[in-house]
């Protein structure tokens, strides 16, 4: 007897030792891989940072052993998420400043100013996050009471969008405006022929900003990696970034203070760094994807700025602006369209799109799979959803649930059937890559799940959903946060899924979205975020 049990005691010993070692092993998980037939798995083995194998709980457990193996209970595992359009550095920045988000009425605005300086003591203070068509007067603020508060202090604080600004006497005496400047692309916001203290797109340029220092944005992207992971976001798409930031990020990346990855898009309002990125070609680590640039087409739908074919219904005459003259858009898409570098450009309007759309063909004839994108594709004239046939659209769902209360007033009840069209978009172009545009919307990725598949705000408004013949599957909508944005990135053979050689970024979930009520998704939580087999979060 005392044999037998040696001669089992090799034997096992003997099969464990047939076993390949990994770094760790996932068990008894419900996996969605959003491979190319969306197959479910229960385990996979992870080492050196990659997937190596995926299948069932016994098929791993009998060819892998780890010192590290984790069993997921049931618990629902997805590949890591990725957010294909937000502006993660200035969110980072952004936890350093008065945060406006959510106030109901200008009165909460200025407290909030009033506490921040109190708290603070700042002597120049900037936020972001107002947004007057929340407020029971709808209509943009002006800069008086602002004045008395702050005599001798600056105040400049961005709309939500970012297209929007509002500042006070003191700010635009630091600037040196002393009087309203007519403005190609934007607008100084008059009252009375005086400066109401908002300015609309390229009008904003005019504002003069304390610099940020090297300190300060540091602990910015750390800030913003930190959020990040505790939504499973393990890439994010930052629409805009100057060459500073790019390298700091790089920097950070080397050392492995930022681990998150970055797809960078180069922001193209500075010529002298277009050529430097296009002389110097793409950019490409694990960690940092440099191969794009982000124009902006036109101004925000709330801020009246999005450049409509007709005039907005609710401003006689008034029709938004393209940020540049037409012209410019074709010299920047040749230039970029004679390189490797993609083109992402901000359409909100649909007089936006319609000209971005015929720029992008033009220049594109007989270029194959460039996957140059346009960013929100917000409101498309009827006719031009055939020209998304291959160009990519890069839509972010929680706007039209942001927007919804008041988008109709905007644009009319005809010209409101071609907006928020993520179903319409999708069948165009056969992907769609989704994002927040955090921090103009919240980072919590399920909102967006939540707002493509069920179209309804948090009170769950309205009833039946909003324009629900362009809501996305569940299906749809994951590809979208995953393997559909990798493919926007030219990522879509190293992230985006669970298989065999990818990257090994997942997350693991306190719900399965994908049979959850509908009403129970945005209560989705993160219970753990990998990034290359490593536990972030």
């Amino acid at each position: 007897m005392k044999n037998i049990f040696s001669l089992l005691i090799v034997s096992l010993l003997f099969i464990n030792c047939q076993k390949e070692k990994v770094d760790i092993i996932i068990i008894n998980s419900n996996t969605y891989t959003v491979n190319s037939n969306f197959d479910k798995a229960e385990a996979f083995a992870i080492k050196d940072g990659k997937f190596i194998a995926i299948g069932t709980t016994d098929e791993i457990q009998e060819k892998y052993q780890s010192k590290k193996t984790i069993d997921a209970k049931n618990q629902t595992i997805v590949p890591g998420l990725i957010d294909a359009h937000c502006h993660f550095y200035r969110m980072g920045l952004q936890q350093q400043k008065v945060s406006l988000e959510g106030t109901k009425s200008y009165d909460e605005v200025l407290q909030k100013i009033s506490d921040f300086k109190d708290k603070t003591g700042a002597t120049y203070i900037t936020g972001r996050g107002w947004d007057q068509n929340d407020w029971e007067v709808k209509e943009f603020p002006t800069k008086e009471k602002l004045d008395k508060l702050f005599p001798r202090t600056p105040v400049a604080v961005r709309r939500v969008d970012g297209h929007a600004l509002l500042v006070n006497q003191a700010a635009l005496d630091y600037s040196g405006i002393t009087k309203v400047i007519k403005v190609e692309g934007g607008e100084f916001i008059t009252k009375n022929g005086k400066l109401t203290g908002v300015l609309i797109d390229n009008a904003m340029d005019y504002i003069k900003f304390p610099s940020t220092s090297k300190k300060q944005a540091i602990q910015g992207l750390l800030d913003a990696q930190k959020i990040c992971f505790s939504y499973g976001l393990t890439t994010v798409d930052d629409a805009g970034l100057n060459r500073n930031t790019i390298e700091l990020i790089d920097s950070l990346q080397q050392i492995g203070s930022l681990k998150i990855r970055v797809y960078a898009m180069v922001s193209a309002d500075n010529q002298k760094q277009i050529d430097y990125y296009i002389d110097k070609g793409i950019i490409k680590t694990d960690y940092l994807n440099v191969r794009s640039f982000k124009v902006y087409g036109d101004g925000a739908l709330g801020s009246r700025g999005a450049a409509m074919r007709k005039p907005y219904s609710d401003r006689e005459n008034h029709f938004g602006a393209l940020i540049y003259a037409p012209e410019r858009y074709q010299e920047i898409a040749e230039q970029i369209a004679a390189s490797e570098y993609q083109m992402n450009t901000h359409a909100i309007g649909d007089s936006a799109n319609t000209w971005l759309l015929k720029t992008y063909k033009k220049v594109l004839k007989n270029k194959k799979d460039r996957r140059w994108r346009i960013e929100h594709a917000q409101i498309i004239s009827t006719e031009d959803f055939k020209n998304f046939d291959n160009i990519l659209p890069s839509i972010q769902p929680t706007h039209a649930t942001s927007d919804m209360y008041w988008a109709e007033d905007r644009v009319g009840s005809e010209r409101i059937k071609g907006a928020y069209a993520f179903k319409d978009l999708l069948k165009s172009y056969g992907k769609v890559a989704l994002g927040t545009d955090f921090p103009v919307e919240q980072v919590n990725p399920f909102l967006t799940f939540y707002a493509a598949v069920v179209r309804k705000d948090l009170e769950n408004y309205p009833n039946e959903g909003y324009q629900m013949e362009n809501a996305l599957t569940r299906e749809e909508a994951l590809k979208g946060m995953t393997i559909w944005a990798a493919y926007s990135n030219f990522e879509e053979n190293e992230k985006g899924s669970i298989e065999v050689g990818k990257f090994a970024d997942f997350v693991i979930l306190n719900q399965d979205i994908m049979t959850v009520d509908g009403d129970k998704i945005p209560k989705t939580n993160i219970n753990s975020t990998f990034l290359n087999g490593e536990k972030v979060y």
